[in-house]
């Protein structure tokens, strides 16, 4: 079967701080091409939409999945969707991915016949399965599969990480791929799960809880077979298990394999493991991001993340001991008033840290999607960006988001502007000598993209597609958000966060 894997294009915070290549899709490819299906890949990250119909053109594929893991882009993958079905009738068009998976039942009815199906779950467990099944028939019995029909059974999770291998070389433009100054980079998965239940994030419940490793050797097979220069490590909390980091870090030290690495993680698991990290560092380790959320005890707690405010900076005084540099996410609630953003402005002038913000959104799957007692002010998909604010803030919006941008900016001008760029020429020198202009323009993009107009104006766009109208849940029993509720053996239990 002829199978075109498509990714939508970037969202507003990709335009400027990364540009990440989609490793699910290429390993959604890679498991197809296994089971001898012919298959192409266009990211509308790096490519144009006159190159996704001309690959429609020249390809006639027999199917098009679209990869969904951002809600803000669902407008567009109905869209794609239609434009598959008039170009090439008769085409199998499905959606897969982890936005799409937790409401595939009302993206089936907005898509109004254009999409055939939505593959929910882990991709790579079930896109095999469901190609075979387009030809065969039996949709409905297809773990994961949801059709115009209903739901057929559950989705399935992968028994190991290890396989499928991403099909990095079906990807064009690899060279626009970057996270800040790591430009090019590649992505990288040496873990997948959670087993930590923050309230705004829908990590664990699609997972359910579960923590699966790759081997040491197979993830070392795979950095080794990388070309870029630089590789951010994708994992949701990186090297929870020392012991899986060591083994990794002692494969890549027996192969001589030399990057620089991009990784996340938490600061209660920094400090517990500070040696592997420190063994990391020393192979390359250079940035590292620590979700903070919030620089004091009560949004911690609102936020549901198990650490205190004592740890967030014992963590990045670790990191700093390590030569790292840290960049730091903290959530901004929409009753914050214009006194809060600017205790926010002088907690981001006083550390070295680079700090980004992320205005709280209630995403579905997430423990807040059913509980937040506030209404929403808006449905549109395109706004559940984590850049707008869709439920009512204290400030008028138009004051929020000038406070929002203004705060931005003034971390902006510490670590973006004239005088970081002419800080950073060495850095700018070396990538503009390698042909990467990624890290140049993203330094002068910032007011155009971020811009308190802008943002209000999205507000007034028309709107075709809306999220559905949250349900009212009782999420005491948290198991009942799960999305894979067949967990592995060696998940953990909820509400046991893994320690040392």
């Amino acid at each position: 079967m002829r199978l075109l894997l498509v990714h939508p294009s970037a969202l507003m915070y990709s335009e400027i701080f990364l540009r990440l290549e989609p490793l699910g899709l290429e390993r959604v490819a890679g498991a197809a091409l296994a089971a001898g299906h012919q298959v192409r890949a266009i990211d509308l990250q790096v490519s144009r939409p006159a190159d996704l119909d001309r690959e429609l053109a020249s390809f006639r594929p027999d199917a098009v999945g679209v990869s969904l893991n951002y809600l803000a882009n669902i407008p567009e993958a109905i869209g794609i969707a239609h434009r598959a079905k008039a170009m090439v009738p008769g085409c199998f068009v499905f959606l897969g991915g982890h936005s799409v998976s937790f409401i595939a039942g009302h993206v089936l009815e907005q898509a109004n016949g254009a999409v055939d199906a939505v593959l929910r779950g882990e991709g790579e467990a079930g896109i095999v399965p469901l190609l075979a099944a387009v030809t065969d028939g039996g949709l409905r019995g297809i773990p994961g599969v949801v059709t115009a029909d209903g739901p057929g059974p559950g989705p399935q999770l992968l028994e190991s990480i290890d396989e499928p291998r991403p099909a990095r070389h079906l990807m064009r433009n690899r060279r626009r791929y970057f996270i800040g100054e790591l430009d090019p980079c590649a992505s990288i998965e040496f873990t997948r799960g959670c087993p930590w239940d923050c309230s705004f994030c829908s990590a664990w419940t699609f997972y359910g809880r579960s923590y699966r490793k790759a081997s040491p050797a197979a993830a070392a097979d795979e950095l080794a077979a990388i070309a870029e220069p630089n590789v951010f490590i994708v994992d949701d909390v990186a090297f929870i298990r020392p012991e899986h980091g060591d083994a990794i870090a002692a494969e890549i030290e027996r192969r001589r394999v030399r990057k620089r690495y991009y990784l996340e993680t938490r600061s209660d698991v920094l400090l517990r493991n500070p040696e592997v990290f420190q063994r990391w560092a020393r192979l390359g380790l250079a940035y590292m991001f620590l979700g903070m959320e919030a620089i004091d005890a009560e949004g911690l707690d609102l936020y549901r993340k198990r650490v205190s405010p004592d740890q967030n900076f014992h963590a990045l005084e670790a990191a700093r001991k390590m030569g790292l540099m840290v960049a730091i996410n903290l959530i901004v609630d929409p009753a914050w008033d214009t006194e809060q953003f600017r205790v926010v402005r002088e907690f981001a002038l006083a550390v070295p840290e680079i700090v980004h913000l992320t205005v709280l959104t209630p995403y579905p799957g997430t423990e807040i999607w059913h509980t937040e007692s506030r209404r929403l002010t808006t449905r549109d998909y395109r706004l559940f960006d984590i850049q707008h604010a869709v439920v009512p803030t204290t400030l008028p919006l138009e004051i929020f988001y000038r406070e929002l941008v203004r705060t931005q900016a003034v971390i902006n001008r510490k670590h973006l502007g004239l005088r970081a760029a002419t800080g950073a020429a060495r850095i700018l020198a070396r990538n503009l000598t390698h042909g990467q202009t990624n890290f140049a323009r993203m330094i002068w993009r910032f007011n155009r993209v971020y811009n308190a107009g802008r943002q209000l104006a999205d507000h007034a766009r028309p709107v075709r597609y809306e999220l559905p109208v949250p349900a009212q849940a009782d999420v005491g029993g948290r198991q009942a958000l799960y999305l894979h509720n067949r967990r592995p053996a060696h998940a953990y239990p909820a509400g046991t966060p893994p320690s040392s």
